[in-house]
């Protein structure tokens, strides 16, 4: 089994084609790094996570992901089971009516019995300090509850590598605190897009700075 994860390849994108957003990119992340994404807001932080997992397609440049180019639609299929990404807006992640069904979509689409799947909801919702939101509706939930539960989402696929966007976005000090501490001891792979320095510094150990366009690889903390 490969340590290498996903990889772009000089990989270029822009949504405006005279103001290019990712301009021959090129990163390699591998198995068990713990990544800080981290750049000015609109430098193409989102853009990237989104271009890991086939959301958008590059313009020219290659997208490798689990040992395999990724072009077409179908390629990304096992992408997206085995790489969970967090929006920056999980009003664009919730779509079932109350939280339970919510958090058990992904498992359930994985084939996982009923049986199974309740567990993982559980699970799931404890970890973040979630127990008993399982018959709340969705979108009457406040910003940052909308938020963890997007996240207990992603967490409920189990997959082996995290993408979050900002996921401290909307949080009291108490909850940042608790979701630090659930990710420092997750065991997958993960980059995280944010801006908060303390927070970046307590689940991930090394840095990438996206800037004009280009990943650069600062090292570790």
């Amino acid at each position: 089994m490969t340590d290498e994860l996903l990889r772009f390849e000089n990989v270029h994108f822009a949504y405006d084609p005279h103001r290019p957003v990712l301009d021959g990119c090129s990163c390699v992340l591998v198995r068990g790094n713990r990544i800080a994404l981290c750049g000015d807001n609109g430098s193409g932080k989102s853009t990237l996570l989104k271009l890991a997992v086939g959301l958008l397609r590059p313009a020219r440049g290659t997208i490798w992901a689990f040992g395999r180019p990724r072009t077409r639609e179908a390629d990304f299929y096992e992408v997206r089971c085995r790489a969970g990404l967090l929006f920056q807006d999980a009003d664009d992640q919730l779509f079932c009516p109350t939280v339970a069904e919510d958090v058990a979509f992904g498992p359930f689409n994985l084939g996982k019995s009923r049986d199974e799947v309740e567990r993982i909801v559980a699970e799931t919702l404890s970890s973040l300090g979630l127990s008993g939101y399982e018959e709340r509706v969705t979108h009457k939930l406040s910003g940052g509850e909308k938020r963890l539960v997007a996240l207990a989402g992603v967490l409920a696929m189990q997959p082996d590598v995290l993408l979050l966007d900002e996921p401290a976005a909307g949080l009291d000090e108490a909850a940042v605190a608790r979701l630090a501490e659930l990710l420092a001891r997750l065991p997958q792979t993960l980059i995280v897009a944010a801006h908060d320095r303390a927070f970046l510094t307590a689940v991930t150990g090394r840095r990438w700075q996206l800037q004009q366009g280009r990943i650069a690889d600062l090292g570790r903390w």
